[in-house]
Order: structure tokens, then sequence, then C-alpha cells
């Protein structure tokens, strides 16, 4: 049984988001992602085949759902049912968000979801 602590050895600075997969089998993946100012490309929607809950241990976001915009600190989690289009509208620039993420209840593809 390894251990790990999610908030130890952030990387400085990020290029591009990094997503770390920490456990994955049996129809579930979780990841850790870290976000520095990071925010989806203009126009692209995450529209995925399984279920995800994402909760934000560091930092701030906000996630632009079809029909509304939701506000994500630490502490908050949010489930989003398969196929509900999302988009990371924007991640706090002078901290590292990161964030947890589970993702369930459908044949996984394998790597960063």
């Amino acid at each position: 049984m390894d251990s790990m602590n999610l908030l130890a050895n952030l990387p400085k600075n990020l290029p591009q988001e990094l997503t770390t997969v920490l456990q994955q089998g049996h129809g579930v993946r979780i990841e850790r992602i870290v976000s520095a100012g990071h925010r989806s490309p203009e126009g692209f929607w995450y529209d995925q085949p399984e279920h995800e809950w994402v909760m934000v241990l560091t930092g701030a976001a906000r996630l632009q759902l079809e029909d509304r915009v939701v506000e994500m600190l630490p502490g908050d989690s949010l489930n989003l049912p398969s196929h509900t289009r999302h988009r990371v509208d924007w991640t706090a620039p002078d901290e590292p968000t990161v964030w947890l993420t589970v993702f369930y209840g459908a044949e996984l593809p394998s790597g960063p979801g």
C-alpha cells in the first residue's frame, strides 16, 4: 500500500495542467489534476461517457456547464453525470488549484480524461 500526500511536491511552473492517475481498475479511475491559471481551450467542451466526481482541494476554479457556471473553492465538489458537457473556464493564476477527480460508471479509457 503506497502513501501519498496529494498536496506535496506541487510543481512551481506548469506550461500545461498536470494529470496524475492515482488508481485505476474495475470501472473507476482516480486522478489528481494540478492547474495554475489553466482553462479549457476556447470552444472546447468535455463530453465523457463516464460519470465524473470532482473536488477542489486547494486554489479556486470556475467550471462552465451548458446551463450554468459553478464557482469552486477548497472543499467544494460536483458530480457530473456522463455526457454532461463542461469546460474549465478559469483557475487561480497565483496559486495551484489541485483537483481530485473520480471517473466511474462506464468502460474507462486508459490515461488522463
